[in-house]
Parts: C-alpha cells; structure tokens; sequence
C-alpha cells in the first residue's frame, strides 16, 4: 500500500515570508515594550521613585519566569515521558493504520513540537502569574494583624497576606495537572499506548501507570483544596444570617464534612495508585474509587450541611445565628475602622426656635452658604480671565486660618483647559510649548457672598486686587509659587516642553495682563524629564508618535518634559498599590500649591468581615462630575493609611503614613524597601492643618454604619433598626444619593467648631431624620461619629424637608415662584442639617442663574427652617436676616398662651419692626401688607442684580401692587398715637411706588 504525503511542504519563498512577518512583528513587538519601559524608568528617576518600577518589574518577570517553566516543564516533561512510554509493537488495525501517517509527520521534529507545546503553554502561564505581583509581594512581606479570627484562632494575617497565593497557586497545579492529563492520554493515544480498537487490553501497563498516576495527584491536589476551603469558609457569604462568614450550618456541619473529604481524597489516591499498578492493574476499582469521591461530596458535603441548614437552622435562625451575626458586626466594625465610633443620642424634642439662635457664636456665624458645584460656574466667569483657563466642574472645601480666624473656603485652581483653545491657538507649539500651565489658586470664604450673590474673593493673581467692584481686599492666601503645571484637567495626551537655551528668550504664556496682553515665562523647577539629546528626543518621537520631538526648534538642550500631570494619576504610578480617594483637593502649603491626593490600602480577605464594592458605595450625584469613579473593587477591610502630595509646580510627589498601625501598609512598605512611605512623624505641620476627611472612605463607612450601628445580633436579624442613605432633596426620584458634604461647625459634645465632613440617614422606608454621621480628625487621628435621634422623633429627613420648605408655605412658594422664569431657573445647593437648641436647623441657599448667555448661579435667598422642617421656615436675602425670622417666630410662638408649639405661621417672614422706638408693632392684615412690601423691595433687587429684564419687570409690578395694598390696609387700620409706621426699608408711600434704584444689593 503506497502512502501518502502527510503533510505538503511549503515553498521556501513561503517559509522566507511567515519568517519575516514574524520578524517584523516580534521587532515592532519589542519596540514597544522596550520605549514604554525605558521611558517609564525615566520617569521614575524623575519623581525619585524607581524602586518602584523595579521592584514590580523584577517581580514580574521573576513571576512569569518561574511559573511559565514550571508549567512549561510539568506539561512537557509529561508529553515526553508519554512518548517513551509508547509500546515498541502495536496490534494491525484500522485505527492504528489511520493514525500512523501523524506519528511519520510527528515523529523526525517530535522533540521541537512538544517544546512549542511546552513553550505556549508556559507563556499564557507566565503571563497570568506576572499579573498576580501584588500577591506575592504580600504573601513574601506580610505580618500579622495581632488579631485572631475567631473560629480556628489563626492570625488575619494568614487570611490577608498568605491565603490568596496559596489559592492561586493551587489553581495553577490543578491547570498543570489537567493539561498533563490531557495532552498525555493524546500522546498515548496516538503513539498506541491507549488504543479504542483492537484486541487485547486497550491500555498498556506504562500508559496505565503514567495517567493514573497524574489523576493520584489531581485528587490529592483536591485534598489540599478542601483544607484551604475550610479558612476560606469565613470569606464566604452566609445565606442563612445574610453576612459574611461561616454560620452554623457551615460550622457545625461543612466544616467537618471538609474534613472528611480531604481525608477521603487522600486515601482515592493512595488507591489510584495500587489498584491502578500494584494489585489488580486495571481501571476498575480506580473509578469506583473516583465515583465513591464524587458520592461522598454530595452527600457530605451537600445533602448534610442542606438539611442541618433546612431542618435544624431556619425553624429558629435568629437564635442559631446569633453568635455568627456577632462575629460579623465585630469583623465589620473592625475591618471598616467603625469599632471606635462615638454614639451620641441627641433628643431633638424642641420644635420651636431658641431665642439663643440669634446670639449664637459656634454654628450660625459658621454656616456654609457657597455650593462647591454650583459656584464653579461662577469662579470661572469671574476669575477665569482667559477662554483656555477652567476650574473644573466642582471646587473643594478647606479651611484656612485668615486675619485670625479659621473658617471653610471654597477653592479652586485657575489650570490650563486644552479643550477650549481656539483653531488657532491649538497649534502643536502652542499646545505644548505656549500654553504650558495655568496660574494661582483663588478661594472664597464659604459663609460669605457679596455683589447681589456673588462669592467674596479674597485670592486670585498674586499681589492683585480681586473683585474690586465689590471689594478692596488683596489676596490674603498668598502663593509665592502659583503656576499650576500638574492638575486635575491634565489628560494623557497634555504633556508640557519647557525650558529655553536663553533664560531671557520666555516662550511660555505665564499670566494675563491688561486688555488682551500677557507676561512671558522660562520654567524653573526641578520637574520633568530631560529631553536635550537626540537620542532622548527619538525615544519620545516615538513614544508620543510626534516627529516635532526632532523636528522643532522648540525642542533644544535645554527642553524637559512635562508627563503624567494629573495628581491623581501621578500618585497611582507611584504607589499602584494604593486605592485612590476620588476627589483631590489643592492647599496652600509653605507658599506652594499641593495637591492633597487621600490614598487607602485594601483588602478582601478579612474574615467575617462585610464585603462591598467600591464603585458602587462611594457613587453619588457628584460621581463625574467633579470626583473620579473609583473601579470596581470588591473589598472587605479599608484603611486611610497614606496621606500623599503632589506639588503643582515641579510635581514632587511625596507619600506620608497616615495609619502607623496598618499591618498592610506595612508589608507595602517592607517589599519596596522600606523608605518608600515617609513616616507620620515627617508631615509637615501646615501640610496636616488641610488634611480632611477623605470623602470616599466616609461614604463606605457610612453606608455600613446604616446597618452596622446595631450591634445585638437578634436587633440585627430583624433589621428594624436598619437606616438608609436619603436622594438628593431636590431630586429625590433621581434614585442619586444625597453626597455628604464638609463644614466648620460645632455638633453637640463637640468641644468648639470642627471641620467634618457630614451626613444625614433616615430610618429604612421612611423619610424622617434618624441620625446624623460626621467625620472630623481630633489630634491627628480620625474619629467617627453618630449623632442618634429618637425612633420616633418628629424630624423630618432631607427629602422631607425640602418639600415642606417649598411647598407648605404659601408666602414662600409665592417668592420661590418669582425668582425662576422662562429666562431663569432656580437652582438648590447643600441641604444642610445642623442640630442646634435640642433641635435642627436645616439651611438650604437658593440660587438663580439666568439663561442668558455666559450666566452664572447667584446666591440669592437663603431658605431655613427650624424644628420639624414645615412649622417654622424663613426665606431671607442672608443667614443674619434669617436668623432673626426664625428667633422672631419662636418668640411668637411662646407667647402663644398654653403651647410650646404653635400651629404653623401663615408667613415665612415676621412682621418687620418699627421704626420708632415707642411705636407699637404692626399687627393684622396691615403687618401682612408690609410684609409683602418688604418681600417685593427684596426681590426687586435680587432681579436688578441678576440681570434678567423679564424678572426684574415683574419684581416692579409686584411691588407696586404691595404699595398700593400697604396705603389701602394703612387707611383701614384704626390710628395710634403717632400713625402706622411705614415697612422698614420700603419706599413712603407718598412716593407712587416707585422702586429703589441701583442697590445692586
């Protein structure tokens, strides 16, 4: 019988093809790699951080190389020891006649394909262990947390730092194994050592030996298995108490089944082996072995623990579950740092306003009225001075010490905004090389508002009056360095060239100056990478795929680089193991602008503990526009361990321990050296007065603390108690949760104002206020706290009260209903709640923003109320006016014979006082005729200084009409010595209603 060809030779122009798209590819290929790793080395040296990129990189390759040869030894040497262990003479058949023109085209190269085999198989591996870095660098420099979880005894140590590389690298023995199994049965089968056809046994004696053998270990791999799924039991969600960890089902059943299978699967694989080659040489008592194995894990380790959970657990779970509840709230406390939050109850049983709100000197004088997002359009128009600079879709809150007193600010940085560069100033010079950075940091102080709504600037250019319509005042946080090269409108592609071969030759755009002009500067800092040589310019030509790099007479021996710019995504290079807070801010710090970048170390290990997703806990209304989205990491223990800088001029970056106690920042620390974290004793003292809250570690601790606050395990089964995050009170079917929001405020058994960070939750399906949650740093350490109402308090929650503001009173709807217009809307900010006098005070400032071309939101009214949110609401023009309103309602309210909360008042203002000093005050409907006069005065100003004619129309009109009803109500009223005094601040009404004009506020 003649045979055929197995296989058609390809041509040698066809072998010199593939071998040169092969080459090219594999050139370009590492190309690739080697610019990007060269230029990422650079840029480490730059921010002096290249144990990092070694560090990683050297763990990388280490990784791959040895699990890659591992793999690649364990499969290959399999194949080949399947193919000396073929048989010398195989039985004639058909099968075998088919096979042997495979065995002609494999045998003379046997040796290279299954190196190829071996190789690909080596290389997936490599490449899936270089990914798992992070692992071993904490399996090889972790510690112990000195706390013991608390049904084995073993230190969270092991749970955190060695458990997840010991699970991976049994993945990757049990992936080694089948694919030796696999590939050897084919070996086998194709060189006749496992045959389907033919007579006699259909596997031979070494053939037999070999694969039972990799089946042995397969099952004893399976033992191993069910030893780390006991520890493992304890990450695991429980179904019966709805937490994490093992319950009792798991405990006094699976646990023990665990361990019966682990010992079964010992005793399968030491029979494997004999049944298989030492006694009875064939297959059949090795299957039922195997069968037996598969049995025993349904039933023990199924069946058992199903019934112990369904007949014995849920008839009385509550009280079976308690313990493991227990150690779930213990683990959850512990791993989220809630163990040491402070409980205080707070009656909140005084609905009326206390007399002391107007003599108050802590909160009111305290209150914030400036929105970060909602006056970011406001810092823009006002302080942007150029097209191309931008501060960004919401600004921060800090606090600065400022003429001897410390209060919050609203700040923002003046960058640089590629976006809005006109055709023509988008020129590849000007983009990189011109317009390089933005200039100074401008901040307002949060309580205060000036020119008809506007913020009060006390920072802008330095050395330059700001706001001089409104205000004198010259910069009062000075900057002595406020070019901003790194900040958060940096993307990838914004990469700055700066330096010049002449210092007096300043090519880049610096700072507006006068109509149109502009100063000139040559960068100065110790920032960037040097790219004068040629070979630096072609590595970065190649890089960034720009061949103005060699080309450019921008570039010279002077030039640096100016790359990764964005402060969050410089503190993530530098530290990726590091979970980043989403909302940096910029302090003044020294006289230098630095960005404050809240770093946390994570884990998803810890015992018992809650497990929850980043992404979705910290995501609220502000989530993009303003904060970052944090990715979706699964987490259950989270620490605020480093503290890290980047300063907006030369980029410096700087990572301080925050945490001295966290056993994972530590292991950090130790594989990288252990000087890549500064210690806490380093951090500057001024550096610490900005430090804040950070938000997003607040909004997972707050979110927990809704359920976790209870800490009786049958409490907690029942989940009564349980409260919920409320929407955003002016939006509330959004389904966006309310974002907790910063002040400088004093809550009770606060020893003097604390700047916190805040947050009101309501009961589970209902709206009234449940409790209030801030978090605030006492001496440098963090401190939680839960300020807790009654169950059933009559205060009202978020939503609720701004419905009842705005819609129960019809004086105030009336007012709101003119501020917005078909040319101008209303817009809401922070809803604060403050408890105040046993009570709460809830403030929420109103702006209007016309839409008008290039209009911004102006403060305008500032909406309050006090008690139970609807009984006593004042809507003034400042928190002062407001204050007084309320003071005079409750004033009202307890001369009211019999009661000490009278019914809601009809209006939302007093009536005013009068103007002489032995006059009586205005009563009836008289006092109602100049309350509405002093409401239309209001408003009538409001719509001058907004600039939108149509409101400011009918604000004339309605004063009018207030005129003309104040003279009628005045006729009918019956005369007292001296007559009826005219509204305060309202024009005689001799004067045929002609209005104030050019207030301006």
């Amino acid at each position: 019988m003649r045979s055929s060809s197995p296989l058609p030779r390809m041509s040698r122009r066809g072998r010199v093809t593939i071998a040169v798209l092969v080459g090219v590819f594999v050139l370009f290929t590492l190309l690739g790699w080697g610019v990007q790793a060269w230029t990422d080395w650079l840029w480490f040296d730059e921010v002096d951080y290249t144990q990092v990129f070694t560090g990683v990189l050297v763990t990388r390759l280490l990784l791959f190389l040895a699990v890659g040869l591992a793999m690649a030894l364990v499969v290959g040497g399999n194949l080949w020891l399947a193919h000396r262990l073929r048989p010398r003479l195989r039985p004639h058949s058909v099968e075998q006649a088919t096979l042997e023109r495979y065995r002609m085209a494999l045998s003379p190269r046997l040796g290279t394909w299954i190196a190829v085999v071996a190789g690909v198989v080596g290389l997936f591996a490599g490449l899936s262990a270089q990914s798992r870095w992070n692992q071993w660098l904490l399996f090889r420099n972790g510690g112990n947390f000195g706390v013991k979880d608390p049904e084995f005894g073993v230190d969270v140590g092991f749970y955190v730092f060695q458990l997840p590389f010991w699970r991976y690298l049994l993945g990757v023995g049990f992936t080694a194994v089948v694919l030796a199994v696999v590939g050897a049965l084919a070996v086998h089968y194709l060189f006749g050592g496992v045959r389907l056809q033919g007579v006699g046994d259909r596997m031979t004696n070494a053939a037999r030996a070999h694969l039972s053998t990799l089946v042995a270990v397969f099952v004893g791999l399976k033992a191993i298995a069910y030893v780390l799924d006991r520890r493992a039991m304890l990450l695991e969600y429980n179904e019966g108490a709805k937490l994490y960890g093992a319950g009792y089902a798991d405990v006094n059943a699976l646990l023990p089944a665990k361990e019966i299978l682990a010992y079964i699967s010992i005793v399968v694989a030491v029979a494997i082996i004999i049944f298989s080659n030492a006694w009875m040489r064939n297959l059949v008592w090795p299957g039922i072995s195997l069968a037996l194995l598969g049995v025993s894990a349904v039933a023990i380790g199924g069946i058992y623990p199903w019934a112990v959970q369904t007949f014995e657990v849920k008839p009385s779970a509550k009280e079976k579950e308690a313990p493991y509840i227990q150690r779930s709230i213990d683990a959850t406390r512990t791993a989220f740092g809630l163990a040491g939050t402070k409980t205080t109850a707070y009656a909140a049983d005084n609905l009326t306003p206390p007399a002391s709100l107007a003599t108050d000197t802590s909160v009111v004088p305290n209150v914030r009225l400036l929105d970060p997002q909602l006056v970011s359009e406001t810092y823009t128009q006002l302080q942007q001075v150029r097209g191309f600079y931008d501060f960004g879709p919401k600004l921060d809150i800090d606090r600065y010490g400022v003429n001897g007193k410390t209060s919050d600010y609203v700040v923002g940085v003046r960058e640089i905004n590629y976006g809005e560069l006109t055709d023509q100033q988008n020129t590849w010079i000007n983009r990189h090389t011109v317009y390089t950075h933005g200039y100074g940091l401008v901040a307002a102080p949060a309580n205060q508002v000036v020119c008809g709504g506007q913020p009060f600037f006390v920072s802008g250019f330095l050395g330059e009056k700001t706001q001089e319509a409104c205000s004198s005042q010259t910069e009062q946080i000075p900057a002595t360095q406020p070019r901003i090269y790194y900040g958060e409108r940096m993307e990838d592609g914004d990469y700055a060239i700066v330096g010049q071969t002449d210092p007096n030759k300043k090519a880049e755009f610096d700072r507006p100056v006068g109509e149109g002009g502009g100063e000139s500067y040559t960068y100065t800092g110790e920032g960037g990478v040097s790219i004068g040589s040629f070979p630096r310019r072609l590595l970065y030509a190649i890089k960034e795929q720009e061949s103005n790099f060699l080309l450019s007479g921008a570039v010279n021996e002077n030039s640096k680089l100016l790359y990764v710019r964005n402060p969050r995504d410089r503190v993530e290079k530098v530290a990726p193991f590091l979970t980043l807070d989403g909302d940096p801010y910029p302090a003044v710090v020294g006289g230098r602008v630095q960005w404050i970048v809240d770093g946390y170390t994570t884990a998803a290990t810890y015992p018992y503990a809650e497990r929850v997703n980043l992404r979705e806990e910290t995501t609220d209304e502000l989530t993009g526009r303003g904060t970052f989205q944090l990715a979706r990491e699964n987490v259950n223990y989270i620490r605020n361990s480093v503290k890290a800088t980047v300063d907006a001029y030369d980029g410096t970056v700087r990572l301080y321990e925050f945490d001295e106690n966290d056993p994972v920042l530590k292991a950090w620390n130790k594989a990288f050296g252990g000087d890549l974290v500064l210690p806490k004793k380093d951090i500057p003292a001024e550096l610490a007065e900005h430090f804040r809250y950070p938000a997003d570690l607040f909004k997972v601790q707050r979110n927990l603390l809704t359920k976790f606050h209870v800490t009786n395990p049958g409490d907690f089964y029942s989940a009564q108690d349980f409260w919920q995050v409320p929407n955003v009170p002016d939006a509330p079917d959004s389904g966006q949760k309310q974002p907790p929001y910063y002040l400088f405020t004093e809550f009770p058994g606060q020893e003097g104002p604390r700047f916190q960070l805040t947050s009101a939750v309501t009961p589970n399906g209902r709206q009234n206020l449940a409790a209030l949650i801030s978090g605030s740093y006492v001496d440098g350490q963090p401190k939680l706290e839960v300020l807790e109402l009654p169950d059933q308090t009559a205060i009202s929650g978020p939503v609720q009260v701004h419905q009842r503001m705005t819609n129960t009173n019809t004086n105030i709807r009336q007012q709101l209903n003119l501020l917005s217009s078909n040319q101008a809307q209303v817009q809401y900010g922070n809803l604060l709640s403050l408890p105040f006098g046993n009570g709460m005070l809830y403030v929420e400032p109103v702006y209007v923003k016309s839409n008008q071309q290039d209009a911004y939101p102006l403060l305008q009214k500032v909406l309050m109320s006090y008690g139970d949110g609807g009984s006593y609401v004042a809507l003034a023009d400042n928190i002062s006016d407001g204050i007084k309103q309320l003071a005079e309602q409750g004033k009202r309210a307890g001369q009211q014979p019999g009661t000490n909360t009278p019914p809601p008042p009809t209006g939302g203002n007093p009536p005013p006082p009068p103007t002489g000093g032995d006059e009586p005050p205005l009563t009836g409907e008289l006092a109602a005729a100049a309350d509405r006069v002093q409401t239309a005065i209001t408003e009538v100003r409001a719509a001058q200084a907004s600039g939108d004619f149509e409101r400011y129309g009918r604000a004339l009109k309605a004063l009018d009409e207030a005129l003309t009803a104040f003279q009628q109500a005045q006729g009918q009223a019956t005369p007292t010595s001296g007559g009826s005094p005219a509204p305060s601040g309202s024009p005689s009404p001799s004067s045929s209603g002609s209005p104030p004009v050019g207030s301006g506020g």
